[in-house]
């Protein structure tokens, strides 16, 4: 096993997007990586190593309600093909040497027993993002999900003092994701763009 890499190794801190050639590291070195102690989040882009400090309070309160509400869903449609699990590692393109690690996915398969999954088997992609990340890491994220093929993706962005909390779902259509719906008052809603119609109160998702 291999140790995690240290605050502002790799990438540097600012957290610039990929550069235009591939980096030095693998799918297979980052499954040999031991997990960070601390918690932290090891995502392979392009051959390079991102570091993710452990998400807040906010983040991971949201991110339990929403897979609360997705396996309810799932089971409302008697779905027994679909899987919500929070924060597995995805193994999205060994050409492209990038791996991630979404808040939420559904996985057309069953989690037990394995430690990451191929992006085929990802029919939803959930990322709760923070306001500490930057625009090029959320850019490089959304494309790389559309380039492997995930059918479905959520972006939710965390309240702050100049924007509500906001969920934004997504549809692949000619490799592009297209937002299907925007939630952002309180009240429920139903989002189609989805691999089962789930109707949500996004308010729930914080209290």
């Amino acid at each position: 096993m291999s140790a995690a890499p240290e605050y502002g190794c790799e990438p540097p801190a600012e957290h610039d997007p990929p550069r235009s050639t591939l980096g030095p590291h693998t799918i297979e070195d980052w499954l040999k990586l031991d997990p960070a102690p601390d918690g932290s989040s090891i995502e392979l882009i392009t051959g390079y190593l991102f570091v993710t400090p452990p998400p807040g309070g906010t983040h991971q309160f949201a991110a339990l309600n929403l897979g609360a509400c997705l396996r309810a869903a799932i089971r409302a449609a008697e779905r027994n093909d679909l899987f919500a699990v929070p924060g597995v590692g995805v193994r999205i393109s060994t050409t492209m040497r990038t791996a991630l690690i979404p808040d939420l996915v559904l996985l057309d398969r069953t989690p037990v027993g394995a430690v990451s999954f191929p992006a085929e088997a990802v029919r939803l992609a959930v990322e709760i993002w923070s306001p500490g990340n930057p625009v090029s890491e959320r850019e490089i994220k959304v494309a790389s999900y559309a380039g492997a093929g995930v059918p479905f993706f959520w972006a939710i962005d965390q309240p702050s003092k100049l924007n509500p909390l906001r969920l934004t779902a997504h549809r692949l259509e000619n490799g592009l994701y297209k937002a299907e719906n925007i939630l952002e008052a309180e009240g429920p809603e139903t989002i189609t763009a989805s691999p089962v119609p789930i109707t949500l109160d996004l308010a729930d998702l914080l209290r």
